[in-house]
């Protein structure tokens, strides 16, 4: 008889596998908890502030990859230069109504972020820089007359900034440039404005024309007093030539009569009545003495 014969199957040994992706995904979130909470990166362009259960660091993180500890956090601050546009009212030295249109550049110091951080917050535009700047806006505004504003943009923009400036620099931001772009008035005073331009420009326009009529018959008189002047000089000139000519014919005369003078001599005289007697005796003849034999009229005879 045969017995049977029972045989015990072997049991199979378990794969190792499943637990050994298991410890490798627990692994694989640790590193990624570690990582995100044991590291920090800083992009360029900002700046990292670390803080302790609240507590800033008095140093801040460059860009670039940085190790803290789980219970750090880091808040990014932006340190390029930023650009902000704003409107806002303000009042001229005459009670002029002005909405203004503008924009101011402007960054923080990396250095100093922190402090920034600590005593303002990552808000700090709104809550510090734009408030101060409309004060100083207004401040600087009310200092100029309506008309003064329209031509002096670039001078606002300087005091505005400079102003600014002086307050923000303690907090390590820096005012790069304010920069007034639109000024705009009531309807009113724009409409004044212009009537004022335009007489301005009405009485400027006189006043050339008016210039140039002054400065036609000036024209005109020093012409007229050249062409005298030139007339004068011509008769002066022939005035001074017919003298001239006088005086020298005079001078001549002068000169023949005394060269005749002089070579008149008794025996020329003598000479010149022989040559001129007729040959007729006088008819009358007297003399002084009373010895002289009396001239009788010898024509009756």
């Amino acid at each position: 008889m045969n017995v049977p014969f029972n045989v015990t199957p072997t049991p199979r040994k378990k794969s190792k596998l499943p637990k050994i992706i298991t410890i490798l995904a627990l692994l694989v979130v640790l590193a990624i908890i570690i990582a995100s909470t044991c590291t920090a990166v800083v992009p360029t362009g900002y700046t990292g502030i670390l803080t302790t259960f609240g507590r800033v660091a008095d140093y801040t993180l460059d860009a670039g990859f940085h190790f803290k500890s789980p219970f750090q956090q880091v808040t990014l601050m932006d340190n390029r230069e930023q650009k902000t546009a704003f409107t806002t009212m303000a009042f001229s030295s005459d009670i002029q109504q002005v909405d203004v249109q503008g924009s101011i550049n402007y960054n923080i110091n990396k250095q100093t972020a922190m402090n920034l951080f600590k005593d303002v917050g990552v808000g700090y535009y709104n809550t510090l820089v734009n408030p101060r700047m409309q004060e100083n806006l207004k401040a600087v505004f009310s200092k100029y007359t309506a008309e003064e504003l329209i031509s002096s943009r670039d001078k606002l923009s300087v005091e505005i900034r400079e102003a600014l400036s002086n307050e923000m620099n303690s907090y390590g931001i820096n005012i790069i440039s304010v920069s007034i772009e639109n000024i705009d008035f009531t309807d009113a005073f724009t409409e004044a404005v212009e009537a004022k331009q335009v007489a301005q420009q009405s009485k400027l326009k006189a006043e050339i024309e008016q210039a140039q009529q002054t400065h036609e018959a000036q024209q005109q008189a020093e012409r007229q007093k050249i062409a005298a002047e030139a007339e004068a000089n011509v008769q002066k000139i022939e005035a001074d030539a017919a003298a001239y000519a006088i005086r020298t014919k005079a001078e001549a005369e002068a000169e023949a009569n005394r060269l005749v003078a002089e070579s008149l001599t008794d025996e020329l005289l003598q000479y010149t009545e022989i040559n001129q007697w007729d040959g007729q005796l006088p008819t009358y003849m007297a003399g002084g003495d009373a010895t002289t034999v009396p001239v009788l009229d010898m024509s009756k005879e």
